[in-house]
């Protein structure tokens, strides 16, 4: 049995997380989920608790059962300007914009959000290892980046982001110091490794 469950079946509820908040570069990204009272799959769990293989395989199951979802990316030049937290906050906005269905109540993962067109909101501390909606756009949020990072690493095959996605690995940060920053690295981050 699934331990994962929807906050409610009282409303029409969008689960939103991203990821890529602690990289050194490349965007931040968010997605919003709704899924209705049917929706089940009891592999679906945080993104960072599963394996790649099963990721990849809930992404399309997703896809394909929940009532709507959307993905949306926050660059780094945004990131700079505007801090992590509200460029991730931005980008789960973005997505709630995207969505085709309005939902009545927004539940996001962590600690932190702005109101979103007074629609009432909930944050839930490790909600993607909770509720079914977030782990849900976990999911689809680091797949999604995962597949630019591995496109980006073609570009820059230096900086390893194929594997580390932008994360302060060793080998990103002896590029780092060999070749400085690219276009895609955060300003705002801690670069001199």
């Amino acid at each position: 049995m699934n331990l994962l469950k929807s906050w409610s079946q009282q409303y029409i509820e969008a689960g939103c997380d991203e990821v890529g908040r602690g990289c050194l570069c490349g965007p931040v990204v968010a997605a919003a989920v709704i899924i209705d009272e049917g929706f089940q799959e009891n592999l679906i769990n945080d993104s960072k608790k599963l394996n790649v293989k099963t990721r990849l395989q809930l992404d399309d199951y997703i896809r394909n059962n929940v009532v709507d979802y959307a993905i949306a990316e926050v660059a780094p030049d945004f990131i700079d300007e505007h801090n992590i937290l509200n460029a991730s906050i931005h980008a789960m906005h973005l997505a709630l914009d995207q969505l085709k269905t309005r939902p009545e109540f927004i539940l996001v993962d962590g600690n932190r959000f702005h109101s979103y067109q007074s629609i009432p909101h909930e944050c839930v501390i490790k909600g993607d290892a909770k509720l079914l909606s977030i782990a849900c756009a976990s999911i689809l949020a680091k797949n999604y980046r995962d597949r630019m990072m591995i496109a980006l690493h073609k570009e820059f095959p230096d900086y390893g982001w194929a594997t580390n996605m932008g994360y302060a690995t060793k080998q990103h940060q002896e590029a780092l110091n060999k070749y400085g920053p690219t276009v895609h690295h955060r300003r705002s981050f801690r670069l001199d490794y």
